[in-house]
């Protein structure tokens, strides 16, 4: 191949990639260096020229010892996130093991799934329902049996784990699906053999079945965790009362950094503070990921 064919050959291949190119430098790129600038800036949000340039006053705020961001809405994110993710995880690992032995497994796979094609202000507003205190089927349920009215919502003491149970809820069908595909691509041959060997379900499980999942297994923890660390709405829908009200009550016990940039950002206008609190998510984020990646880093039926 001549030299000239070949630069024909480049310049083609980058005038076709040159869209996907371009849009992520308009709509990934471009933002998130604007955003990073606008991290060190005091701006209302509306007018350009109003944007006043502070350094790193915004982040000195955000971590500052008695800062709130530090002291509650990060500890209450951590919560949330790893919560959800323990809960759902087990749960959905128990679930798939049992389907996959189970018949009609088809039918138990989507089951499980219809949650996650629901809307979270959907699953929101129900599960706000359930959880009221006169009229709630939980309560109502609780009191036929003795046991006083639960403000599963209104007491700063259980509100975020009573939300951590319903997102857990919420997020078991995605899990189930790739658990259970992953469970479904171990070859019974090694089970066949450990049964051979005397092996009882409990000795394949943990021995056989958790190893060769592994990947699947880092799979849904770190979307998991990634979504967990970045989800509010489901914290909006349910701790909002009225219009225009600010989500993250009572006393602020539910409030997470994405609901916290929210607020600063829409409700009160402090859009620099809140750019500057989504790089220090981004940067948990990233070091938790590197963690489990670490954590999880050999495991499949490839490495047997």
């Amino acid at each position: 191949m001549s030299l000239t064919n070949r630069k024909n050959e480049i310049l083609m291949a980058y005038l076709f990639l040159f869209p996907t190119i371009l849009f992520y430098l308009i709509f990934w790129l471009i933002p998130i260096m604007f955003s990073f600038i606008l991290s060190f800036t005091e701006w209302s949000g509306f007018d350009l020229s109003l944007i006043k340039w502070v350094g790193i006053e915004n982040y000195k705020a955000i971590l500052s010892k008695g800062s709130t961001f530090v002291n509650t809405v990060l500890i209450n994110t951590l919560y949330f996130a790893f919560g959800t993710v323990i809960l759902s995880f087990i749960a959905s690992l128990i679930i798939a093991f049992m389907i996959t032995r189970l018949p009609f497994e088809g039918f138990w796979r989507t089951l499980y799934f219809l949650p996650m094609v629901t809307t979270v202000v959907a699953i929101g507003n129900i599960w706000k329902f359930l959880y009221d205190s006169n009229y709630g089927l939980i309560n109502g349920l609780l009191n036929k049996i003795g046991i006083q009215p639960i403000n599963f919502l209104n007491d700063p003491k259980i509100a975020l784990t009573s939300i951590v149970v319903v997102s857990a809820w919420a997020s078991i069908g995605g899990a189930v699906l790739i658990l259970s595909a992953g469970l479904k691509a171990i070859p019974e041959i090694y089970y066949e053999a450990a049964t051979i060997d005397g092996a009882n379900i409990f000795q394949n499980f943990w021995y056989i079945t958790l190893p060769l999942l592994r990947p699947s297994m880092l799979f849904v923890l770190i979307t998991g965790l990634i979504t967990g660390l970045q989800s509010f709405t489901l914290i909006m829908v349910m701790t909002t009362s009225g219009l225009g009200g600010v989500g993250g009550g009572p006393a602020n016990s539910t409030n997470v950094a994405a609901l916290e940039m929210y607020n600063q950002a829409f409700v009160f206008g402090s859009w620099g503070k809140a750019t500057a609190m989504s790089f220090i998510l981004f940067v948990i984020v990233f070091l938790i990921t590197l963690i489990q990646l670490y954590i999880f880093r050999k495991g499949g039926v490839e490495e047997y």
